[in-house]
């Protein structure tokens, strides 16, 4: 059976879209695939989003920020956006897609104060994303 295409969107797939993409694919590998990509992407995956990762054993350094034109016209069976929409623009997917779904989780980019109290706002969303996103595929 051929793995379900999951695009994950956000706006600058450097921290939340990417830490989900490499969830994804981790942990549910054999039965989904996972790409992510911005509307306006920052052209570098967060530092601190690969350190949240790895803490789990999962690389995510060799990702790339992408934009979501490089798969416009591409079929996947899932979209969801992870963007916090109460914050910001979320994505709009106008591609073909079997489900779009919204998810959203506060930018980690934007979390302030110590380097601990950042990396624990990293920590955090990477957690409820894999609580929420795994939990929303593994059940479709």
């Amino acid at each position: 059976m051929a793995k379900k295409k999951v695009l994950v969107l956000c706006t600058g797939n450097s921290c939340r879209s990417q830490m989900a993409e490499g969830l994804i694919n981790a942990r549910l590998g054999d039965k989904f695939r996972a790409v992510s990509a911005g509307t306006n992407p920052s052209g570098y995956v967060h530092p601190k989003a690969i350190a949240a990762m790895a803490e789990l054993g999962i690389d995510i350094s060799g990702g790339r920020s992408k934009n979501a034109n490089e798969f416009f016209g591409r079929y996947f069976d899932y979209v969801i956006t992870v963007c916090d929409d109460a914050k910001e623009n979320c994505p709009v997917w106008l591609g073909n897609a079997g489900l779009k779904t919204h998810i959203g989780f506060v930018d980690p980019a934007d979390a302030t104060g110590t380097d601990d109290e950042i990396m624990a706002v990293f920590r955090t969303v990477r957690d409820q994303i894999a609580d929420r996103v795994l939990g929303f595929l593994a059940g479709n």
